[in-house]
C-alpha cells in the first residue's frame, strides 16, 4: 500500500472513475441476473433448489476486485453471484440453471454446483460447510507447490456450527495455510436467526480459538470490502498465515425460492434494503461528482439487454441427451485377473 507522510493511503481512494463504474456494473449485472433467475424459476423454466444472492453482491464483487487469476475461490450454494464475479460467462451460468448442455457443468450441476477449473473457481458446494474442508485441501496444495496465491473460502453464518468449520480452521492454522476464510453473515441460517443458533453473535470470535487473525467488514459496502480483503490478502502472503473475516450482509430474498420468509418482518427487510450496496455506491459517486444519474441509467439499460441475451442463450441451448446420462458419473473398470 502506498504511503505519504508515514500514513497509509486507502486502496479505494485510488480507484478511478472507470473502476468504480465497473464495480457498479458488476453488482448490477449480478442483481438483474438473479432477479431474472427468480422470474424464470417461477415460470417453470428453472427447477430444483435455487438460492439467490440479491443484496449480498458487494462481497463477491469487492473480493474479486482484489484477487488475481492465480488465486482460488470456493463458496457455498448461493453461488451464481460468485461465479459471475469470478469471470464466468453469465450465459453459461444461466444455461446451467436451465440444465442445458451449454451450462458450465453441461447441465448436470444446476444452481448449486458452478465450477471452472480454468478460473480456479471450485464451487458451489451444496453441503453446508463442505467447502471449508475442500478449501483446506486447496490451501495445502498451494503451500506444497509454493504457489504465489491465496485461497478464499466463503460460507454463510449457518456453517460456523458445523464440525467441518472447526476442523478446517484448526488445520489451516496448525499448518499455516494461505487461506482467507470469509463468513457472509446474512443474519439467518435458513430461517433461524444467528442469535437463536449461536451462543454469541460475534461470529468472528470463533476464529480466535484457532489462533487466527480476525477482521470484520460492512458487507453492504463494496469499497469497505475491497479495503478489508486487500489487507487480508497481503497479510496471508506476508505472514503465511490464514485469516478470518466476518462480512455483515443481508439477503433481500428468502433462503431459497421456496422460502415463505415468515421468520422476519417486511419492516426488517425494508430497513436493510435502505443499505442496498448498489444504491450506496451510486450515491457515493454522485455526491463526489464522479458520475451522474445518466451514467448509471446507461449501464442499467445495457445490462437489461444483456440479461435478455443471457436468457435467450439458455432457452436455445440443447438439453443433454438421455444416452449421455451416466457420462462423468462412472469410470470404465475391469476387475484384474484372479
Amino acid at each position: 500500500m502506498a504511503e505519504k507522510d508515514g500514513r497509509d493511503l486507502s486502496v479505494t481512494s485510488r480507484l478511478t472513475r472507470k473502476e468504480l463504474l465497473s464495480l457498479y456494473r458488476q453488482m448490477q449485472l449480478i442483481r438483474r441476473f438473479e432477479e431474472k433467475t427468480a422470474e424464470m424459476y417461477q415460470r417453470g423454466r428453472i427447477a430444483g433448489f435455487c438460492h439467490l444472492y440479491i443484496g449480498e453482491e458487494a462481497v463477491a464483487v469487492g473480493l474479486e476486485h482484489v484477487l488475481t487469476n492465480k488465486d482460488y475461490v470456493i463458496d457455498a450454494y448461493r453461488d451464481h453471484g460468485y461465479a459471475i464475479a469470478r469471470g464466468m460467462d453469465p450465459k453459461q451460468v444461466m444455461a446451467e440453471l436451465y440444465g442445458r448442455s451449454d451450462g458450465v457443468a453441461r447441465g448436470r450441476g444446476g444452481s448449486m454446483h458452478m465450477y471452472s477449473r480454468e478460473l480456479k473457481f471450485f464451487g458451489g458446494d451444496a453441503i453446508v460447510g463442505g467447502q471449508i474442508a475442500v478449501s483446506t485441501g486447496l490451501g495445502f496444495a498451494v503451500k506444497y507447490r509454493q504457489e504465489d496465491a491465496v485461497v478464499v473460502c466463503a460460507f454463510g453464518d449457518g456453517a460456523v456450527n458445523e464440525g467441518t468449520f472447526h476442523e478446517g480452521l484448526n488445520l489451516a492454522s496448525l499448518w499455516n495455510l494461505p487461506i482467507v476464510f470469509i463468513c457472509e453473515n446474512n443474519e439467518f441460517g435458513m430461517g433461524t436467526a444467528v442469535s437463536r443458533a449461536s451462543s454469541f453473535v460475534d461470529l468472528s470470535k470463533r476464529a480466535l480459538g484457532y489462533n487466527m487473525r480476525i477482521d470484520k467488514v460492512n458487507g453492504m459496502d463494496v469499497l469497505a470490502v475491497i479495503e478489508v480483503i486487500d489487507r487480508a490478502v497481503r497479510y496471508v502472503k506476508s505472514e503465511q498465515r490464514p485469516t478470518f473475516i466476518e462480512a455483515r450482509t443481508y439477503r433481500f430474498r428468502g433462503h431459497s425460492m421456496s422460502d415463505p420468509q415468515r421468520y422476519r418482518t417486511r419492516e426488517d427487510v425494508a430497513t436493510w434494503r435502505e443499505r442496498d450496496p448498489i444504491k450506496r455506491l451510486q450515491q457515493r459517486m454522485i455526491d463526489a461528482g464522479q458520475a451522474a444519474e445518466e451514467d448509471f441509467k446507461a449501464i442499467r439499460s445495457e445490462i437489461e439487454q444483456q440479461v435478455k441475451d443471457i436468457v435467450a442463450f439458455a432457452e436455445d441451448s440443447p438439453k443433454p441427451p438421455l444416452d449421455r446420462l451416466t457420462e462423468f458419473a462412472f469410470a470404465d473398470y475391469k476387475a484384474p485377473d484372479q
